[in-house]
């Protein structure tokens, strides 16, 4: 059977510390989990009974096989993960500032396995029986990965939904001017672009919110999708329906997930043919349910659980369609 959802790109270790509003010289605990946002997607899709996978490298060390093992306790077949030499797994600390101020810090320069990703590996057939295919700008900031997802792109040539999280992490650049040529390319082949301002911008240029998701139709895909933080989300259809979604009230703890959560809910969405304000409702309740809790993977939640957040929050009677 084909994947619903297959992803293809960044994984590690989320090492999260346990005591909030301190900085990492101060924690004296963390936790340790699934990491890396199209592999957090597939664990979210999971999460809802999709069948998924990901397409992606560990180092050959004990952090690999903890990937592997946590991805088959998610329910996520761990079968494309390789293994490459370049580096170790990589691992990523983070400071918890509730509620709008949680740092990064990578532990994955100058390259990561993931990024070594050649394109004469991919099971081309899974990327393009899949039903949704997942790709990230991250996957494009290095070779060979970068012309791995772009093979990958081509060999799919918009033949299901095909999803493009902009996903913009400078840090990952050598030259993060050359962004926007390669993000250019892979909007070609997607047919849906997720992204907040700062991405879209990188993307297109563009910065207002309509004017980032018209320039994302024009740029090929079917539907843009502009996540603003605390002023909710834009949907935007290449049959000029536009859907405006408020954000939905938490108390943050971590809001590092949020974006996982959102993806793996938007593909369900996707799958179960909602209507786009539908789809889009869902996925932001979902990210809304996880910026509340701690962890990324381990935090998302299920159908019913979102569903809860949204009768919670009363969304439905705020949706605004124009």
């Amino acid at each position: 059977m084909p994947y619903e959802v297959l992803t293809m790109g960044r994984v590690g270790v989320d090492v999260y510390p346990l005591q909030t509003g301190v900085g990492l010289a101060e924690v004296t605990s963390f936790g340790k989990y699934l990491g890396g946002s199209p592999t957090n997607v597939a664990v979210a899709a999971a999460r809802y009974g999709r069948r998924a996978a990901v397409i992606t490298k560990t180092g050959r060390d004990p952090f690999g096989d903890f990937v592997r093992t946590a991805l088959d306790g998610y329910g996520v077949d761990p079968r494309f993960v390789g293994t490459s030499d370049v580096a170790p797994t990589p691992v990523t600390f983070c400071e918890i500032f509730p509620p709008d101020d949680f740092p990064l810090y990578f532990y994955r320069l100058p390259i990561a396995p993931d990024l070594d990703i050649q394109a004469d590996e991919l099971d081309l057939a899974a990327v393009g029986d899949a039903r949704i295919f997942w790709i990230t700008g991250t996957g494009l900031s290095e070779e060979p990965s970068r012309s791995a997802t772009l093979a990958a792109l081509a060999h799919r040539a918009r033949s299901g939904p095909t999803v493009f999280d902009l996903d913009w992490r400078p840090v990952f650049w050598r030259d993060p001017a050359e962004a926007r040529s390669y993000y250019g390319q892979a909007l070609r082949h997607t047919t849906v672009a997720v992204g907040n301002l700062d991405e879209c911008e990188v993307a297109t240029g563009e910065r207002h919110p309509y004017a980032a998701a018209e320039a994302l139709l024009a740029a090929g895909v079917e539907l843009a999708v502009v996540k603003q933080g605390p002023k909710g989300v834009l949907a935007m259809d290449r049959d000029g329906s536009v859907a405006e979604i408020p954000p939905v009230p938490v108390d943050v703890v971590n809001g590092l997930g949020a974006g996982d959560a959102f993806g793996g809910a938007l593909c369900h969405g996707l799958l179960s043919g909602w209507d786009t304000r539908r789809t889009v409702a869902f996925a932001n309740a979902a990210g809304a349910v996880v910026a509340g809790r701690l962890s990324c993977s381990d935090a998302m939640p299920t159908e019913a659980e979102v569903e809860a957040k949204l009768r919670e929050a009363a969304l439905a009677p705020a949706e605004r369609e124009v």
